[in-house]
């Protein structure tokens, strides 16, 4: 038999009171690359929109707006569900709009 613990016997973890969600917090500081949105390629189809699971893709009227960098965290997902003949987002490294 094991001598691991049981998880009846592991010690409590830490509690949040007010967990919140996504929206309060900032993870755009985590990204190695960015989204740019290319505007005369968009379709407007907004996959982007839909797979976004950070909810950074801004969206007025039915229309993709732009993005909002202070949720993105870089993932790539929006660029490569794209379907738009000449892609509208292309992932380009964050350090390049480092100043």
């Amino acid at each position: 038999m094991s001598n691991q613990k049981g998880w009846k016997e592991l010690c409590i973890g830490g509690l949040i009171d007010d967990a919140g969600n996504a929206s309060k917090y900032k993870v755009g500081g985590w990204r190695t690359y960015r989204p740019v949105w290319k505007p005369k390629n968009c379709i407007h189809c907004l996959f982007c929109w839909i797979f976004c699971p950070d909810s950074a893709i801004k969206v007025n009227k039915g229309k993709m707006i732009g993005i909002d960098y202070d949720r993105c965290k870089g993932c790539g997902i929006c660029a490569t569900e794209c379907p738009a003949k000449e892609t509208a987002i292309e992932m380009k490294l964050e350090e390049e709009f480092s100043s």
